[in-house]
């Protein structure tokens, strides 16, 4: 599993329409620390993941470890710590390893937090986590409020678009928030600014898009088994 999103009292009722059982995920690739990605391991959850063996880049551990606090709000916030007992491994920038046949290279992305990892599955699948931020007319750095150093989360992201451009590789890219797409020039259109979540551009969010995360009305076990997500 790709993080393990907030600590949310319906997760093993809408995994459960998906035929998985939590207690079945073994291993959990955490791309960064904050609670929205890992608020369903954290001590005091429902522990649901609680036999899973988590992921987690080298420097994001310093968060966890307390020997960082993570800031928003251009630095005027701290965070609270997070506190994870689960089984760690510890990953490092440029690392390749295998969980079974699956192939995994993690790239480090500081500047959301200082070591936020994107991790490239198979060369197919590029889960981004909180490093890009999709509007309607293409990616950009994710929202300023949120950024450890917002200039940092822009160069990091201009280095990760060279790496992979060069490998020329078919990609689904795989946002944290906003979606995804397999359109590489759509992905990295806009890498040279970052999403100001206090000025909103206009196409900042697409008003097409056909599936808010925040509306559950049509979020039935009904839906999905008839194929609704596949719609999405």
């Amino acid at each position: 599993m790709i993080d393990a999103g907030y600590n949310y009292d319906r997760l093993a009722e809408k995994m459960s329409w998906l035929n998985i059982n939590p207690k079945d995920i073994k291993e959990i690739l955490i791309t960064h620390q904050d609670t929205d990605h890992v608020g369903a391991i954290e001590r005091g959850s429902d522990e649901l993941f609680s036999e899973s063996t988590i992921y987690i880049g080298r420097i994001e551990n310093e968060y966890i470890e307390g020997h960082k606090r993570r800031k928003v709000f251009w630095g005027l916030h701290k965070l609270p710590q997070v506190y994870i007992d689960n089984k760690k491994v510890l990953i490092d920038d440029g690392q390749v390893f295998y969980i079974g046949n699956i192939k995994i290279e993690a790239f480090l992305v500081p500047g959301h937090s200082w070591g936020h990892l994107v991790y490239l599955i198979d060369d197919a699948y590029l889960f981004t986590g909180d490093t890009i931020w999709f509007g309607a007319d293409g990616g950009y750095a994710f929202l300023n409020i949120l950024a450890e150093d917002r200039k940092l989360q822009i160069k990091s992201l201009k280095r990760l678009e060279e790496i992979l451009r060069k490998r020329n590789l078919r990609l689904k890219i795989i946002t944290g928030h906003t979606g995804w797409t397999d359109d590489i020039d759509f992905a990295f259109a806009h890498t040279d600014e970052i999403c100001n979540s206090l000025r909103r551009k206009p196409k900042v969010h697409d008003p097409k898009a056909p599936y808010d995360g925040f509306d559950e009305r049509y979020d039935t076990e009904a839906n999905v088994r008839n194929g609704f997500l596949d719609k999405c």
